[in-house]
């Protein structure tokens, strides 16, 4: 099946066999969502074709809180506008945006706000910058002022709020318009994407704790009004598996951008060295997380310890994630409420990623 049959929504499963996938992995998957007690979305795609489209616990066209599993869509959006010419990838910040060069902030490129290295993870604090989030306005005129924790391109730093501000607002002023209307213009759009928003929706899944509690201040915040109604492009855009499996398989298909241009999106920005906010080796690149690993082969990740190094996706609060694997024509989503305690590479993300990898015949 093609990505327009996927995008005109044609959701019928593909026997495994004749998708070169084992059944009885396609099995412990379904039977893994399923005992998990949480509403879930999970769909994998293989070569285009639909392997797995089930729902658990919410109907399949109910967006979800995506978390930080929404950074991909905007980082293609700056890349869009890239490949269109309108703004280079290493030309300073400011340099569309005049007065961000205040506070030694002249030398931060696109690039380096793209790969997490800008210096600029936060103003003063992730607090300080989350009670700040619900206001456009606030929120990027402190970056602006800002001054940076340390030199550009020195370190990677996840950028937890403040990547979709910084990139928002550059789209805004490179476009002139707003940044729901180029969301629309350049991805929702062409792909077909009717569950896809920047906000929370009407109809949406509320966050849920584990039942062992897990992160209940981030549960509160995200269930907020106030919080799902704000434009926080880094942490609230909402979607449901199947649109974002589709905005996953239109990169391996070259049709959001070409494939040169998907290339240096992925293109790994980082050998080695430990995120200085999250802790861990993180394989970045210029707008995704990227699979393999980096001389910690047993520590738990999203896209599996078998993932590949070609595989790229994003990891959002350890509740959702989607990831795409050009190596082995895959593209995986499951988006969930449940909100655990546990670190970036949630061992249960790690274990389903690895389930569907370890019944793919290459």
């Amino acid at each position: 099946m093609t990505i327009e049959h996927v995008a005109r929504r044609v959701w019928d499963e593909t026997p495994a066999e004749e998708l070169g996938v084992a059944p009885a992995a396609v099995r412990t998957m379904l039977a893994m969502a399923a005992a998990r007690g949480a509403a879930a979305q999970l769909v994998v795609l293989r070569h285009g074709d639909v392997l797995i489209d089930r729902s658990f616990g919410a109907p399949p066209d109910v967006p979800f809180l995506l978390f930080s599993a929404g950074k991909p869509l905007i980082a293609v959006l700056v890349h869009q506008l890239a490949e269109q010419g309108l703004l280079r990838l290493d030309a300073p910040l400011s340099a569309y945006w005049p007065g961000f060069e205040a506070n030694h902030k002249q030398d931060i490129t696109v690039r380096q706000v793209l790969q997490h290295r800008s210096g600029l993870p936060y103003v003063k604090s992730l607090y300080r910058d989350a009670l700040l989030a619900p206001d456009w306005h606030r929120s990027v005129r402190a970056l602006a002022a800002a001054r940076p924790h340390h030199a550009p391109g020195r370190l990677p730093a996840y950028h937890t709020l403040s990547y979709g501000f910084l990139l928002g607002e550059l789209i805004q002023r490179v476009t002139g318009r707003s940044l729901r209307d180029v969301l629309h213009e350049g991805i929702r759009q062409p792909l077909g994407l009717r569950d896809t928003h920047l906000n929370a929706p009407p109809r949406r899944i509320p966050m849920r704790g584990a039942p062992s509690g897990g992160p209940r201040a981030l549960q509160w915040a995200a269930n907020r009004r106030v919080t799902r109604d704000a434009v926080i492009p880094a942490a609230t855009i909402s979607s449901t598996a199947r649109d974002l499996a589709v905005f996953y398989q239109s990169l391996l298909d070259s049709r959001l951008l070409a494939a040169d241009a998907v290339a240096e999106a992925c293109a790994p920005s980082t050998s080695g060295e430990k995120d200085l906010i999250l802790g861990n080796r993180i394989r970045w690149s210029a707008g995704f997380q990227l699979g393999g690993h980096e001389n910690d082969p047993l520590r738990p990740r999203p896209m599996g310890r078998r993932s590949s190094r070609r595989a790229f996706g994003h990891n959002g609060s350890n509740a959702c994630l989607g990831w795409a694997d050009p190596s082995r024509g895959l593209v995986m989503v499951y988006l969930t409420n449940r909100l655990e305690g546990s670190p970036e590479g949630s061992p249960y993300q790690c274990e389903l990623s690895d389930t569907l990898l370890a019944g793919v015949r290459e």
